[in-house]
């Protein structure tokens, strides 16, 4: 069974009405790193996954959960 990390950042993004651009300014990171995030390409340091769950005011697990794959 193979485990892969799924996010809802850009369901929460779009629920503030906050730009991609934006949100990576606010992160300190470059837009193209939001869009691999959104995408599932790229899982984000706990660092960073930390700073996005405080800027949405939820806790980490609701934005970032484990996904199995059969």
């Amino acid at each position: 069974m193979k485990e892969f990390i799924k996010n809802e950042v850009y369901e929460f993004r779009s629920k503030k009405g906050i730009t991609q651009e934006a949100l990576a300014e606010k992160m300190q990171v470059t837009r193209q790193t939001i869009i691999a995030i959104e995408k599932g390409n790229y899982t984000p340091s706990v660092l960073l996954a930390i700073k996005l769950a405080s800027f949405f005011s939820i806790p980490v697990e609701k934005m970032f959960k484990i996904s199995y794959e059969k």
